[in-house]
């Protein structure tokens, strides 16, 4: 991905980005490329980060991609917004933890024992 300044991006082109780095983030996970997925949720954190920090907490933003294709985006996405809208977040992890899907589901799983046991509290 082109390295851009955050700060000076648009709302749609932090979302776009962040899209993307999900998908190679899930590549890179079948790819068995733990360093480059590490790499990648570095980035994806400081658009998470950038968006937080804008007024009115731009995450909610995130939530279009709750209809993406690729589970590892879907996924990115609801971790993402738990803090600004839980309940659409929550469903769309209990969606993915049905799915059988791995290892999104299974990550889905861990997301939501955390919150129910109070272990992960969203920022």
């Amino acid at each position: 991905m082109k390295k851009r300044i955050l700060n000076e991006m648009q709302t749609n082109e932090l979302v776009d980005a962040y899209a993307q780095i999900g998908m190679l983030q899930y590549s890179a996970l079948d790819d068995g490329k733990i360093s480059k997925y590490n790499r990648l949720y570095d980035e994806k954190r400081k658009i998470e980060e950038e968006m937080k920090a804008r007024p009115g907490d731009e995450r909610r933003a995130l939530m279009v991609l709750y209809g993406y294709p690729n589970m590892q985006v879907r996924l990115n996405a609801a971790t993402a917004a738990l803090a600004v809208e839980p309940q659409a977040a929550r469903r769309l992890l209990e969606e993915i933890y049905a799915s059988g899907w791995p290892p999104q589901a299974y990550d889905a799983g861990m997301r939501l024992s955390s919150l129910d046991d109070g272990t992960f509290k969203p920022k």
